[in-house]
């Protein structure tokens, strides 16, 4: 029996005897109030800036919470998250655990499979259709829902109109694949190598961005067939994915140097760096970062492989509550959620708010709300266009993301140590993906078959 498997039986016959016979009802008073304390949540990123929404929540609340607060406790990353997780509740230290956590789909279906998430079914299906399109698409694991979405947020492409305007060349070549690859030859033989078409991360977020979240779904690829094998030396999308990753690399139509780091930062400024396909969150990072840019960039919808048709992928941010006995806010982060989701005039109150800290926002995911005017005002960052209007833009004719096991925690290791090596000039391309195969079915063997 694989380890990793051997270690998931284990962990569910222990959870299973932490969590039995735990009563769900408990988590109000008498009268209604949920009890003083600290609601707390474990997340990444830039999570401080979203204190201000919490603490406003809590303070058009208090006939239900008078004396909660919330302690939102910064981690190193999605990774930390679950492993702080999991070993809090292995160890059945239950007083340790937050209300709630941030997570992404992998890491959601690993702790939900282990019995460590609270299934929000119930709560999450009445609202299905008042969310934006593909909301729901990765929070569930086999026929449940254990993540509510925060966001959902397009890969987009930004580019830096004063380039273009330079070297006279049309922005809109850029709604394939093929013409994004162009325009960056056609780039380089005008600037004399001195100007790149984007850039490649030599670190683990190649394949976070360039790969789970960037072209392998617009690609159509799979890592894994139907009955679960793993397929990504043979997959004709996968093949496609990682040969676009090597033109850009080999052609060196990409600088190399690691993203939200100062010298890619100092590169942009500089004018180096003419586009960036990559998640909407892109957004925050150059307006905190590079506010002396103000009105250069401008964005378009993901390019697409031709012979494909469809755009970048959505990435959903999510919370899971924790299944546990002790967690006595879960109700009340609900409510919160409810509140973040559906209430548009504390939305618009936040952002605002947040717009003069150059600091991170998402769009709603309500239909509802996104009809609203405000989310479509101009941007005098993006040359008075409407980011957030664009945004909403980038969800259509999106690509399916990549299916989810809970065994893509260690493939994604293996596939990221690969093009690391690749790009160290340790191997080729074809020879990290005969290496990501042959380990995925060395370590891991067969993941769960499609359902």
């Amino acid at each position: 029996m694989k380890k990793t498997k051997l270690i998931m039986i284990v962990l569910t016959m222990v959870l299973s005897l932490a969590v039995m016979g735990c009563s769900k009802s408990t988590q109000v008073s008498n009268d209604g109030a949920f009890p003083a304390g600290k609601m707390t949540l474990y997340a990444y990123g830039q999570p401080h800036f979203r204190q201000e929404y919490y603490d406003a929540f809590l303070e058009r609340n208090r006939d239900i919470a008078p004396e909660v607060e919330v302690e939102i406790i910064q981690t190193e990353g999605e990774a930390d998250v679950r492993q702080k997780v999991m070993l809090s509740f292995t160890a059945g230290a239950y007083d340790d655990l937050p209300t709630a956590i941030s997570t992404n789909p992998v890491s959601m279906q690993a702790m939900a499979e282990s019995g460590i998430l609270k299934d929000i079914t119930e709560f999450l299906t009445p609202y299905s259709t008042k969310l934006v399109d593909g909301a729901l698409e990765q929070v569930s694991f086999g026929n449940s829902y254990y993540g509510l979405p925060r966001s959902v947020r397009p890969n987009i492409l930004f580019y830096n109109n004063e380039i273009f305007e330079e070297y006279n060349i049309d922005p809109a070549r850029m709604s394939t694949i093929e013409g994004w690859l162009d325009v960056g030859r056609e780039l380089k033989e005008k600037s004399n190598g001195t100007v790149f078409l984007s850039y490649i991360d030599p670190g683990s977020r190649t394949w976070r961005y360039y790969g789970r979240r960037g072209v392998m779904p617009q690609a159509g690829a799979k890592i894994w067939d139907d009955e679960g094998n793993c397929i990504i030396d043979s997959d004709p999308g996968s093949r496609l994915a990682f040969n676009t990753i090597d033109t850009l690399y080999k052609e060196e139509l990409v600088l190399k140097s690691a993203i939200m780091q100062p010298p890619l930062y100092d590169a942009t400024r500089a004018n180096k760096i003419a586009t960036y396909m990559i998640g909407a969150f892109w957004d925050e990072f150059l307006r905190k970062n590079l506010p002396d840019m103000e009105g250069k960039w401008r964005t378009l919808p993901s390019p697409m492989y031709e012979n494909i048709g469809t755009r970048g992928a959505p990435v959903v941010m999510m919370e899971a509550l924790i299944e546990t006995k002790n967690n006595i806010y879960a109700d009340l982060y609900l409510k919160y959620w409810e509140d973040f989701t559906f209430n548009n005039e504390a939305r618009i109150t936040w952002t605002k708010s947040m717009e003069k800290q150059n600091a991170p926002y998402p769009n709603p995911i309500s239909l509802e709300m996104l009809n609203d005017a405000f989310w479509q005002l101009p941007s005098s960052y993006y040359g008075e266009e409407s980011f957030r209007q664009k945004e909403g833009e980038g969800l259509q004719n999106a690509s399916v993301n990549l299916r989810v096991t809970s065994d893509d925690i260690e493939a994604d290791i293996i596939i990221s140590n690969e093009l690391e090596r690749y790009l160290s000039g340790d191997q080729n391309m074809d020879e990290a993906i005969s290496n990501m195969a042959k380990n995925i079915k060395s370590r891991i063997g067969t993941t769960d078959p499609v359902q």
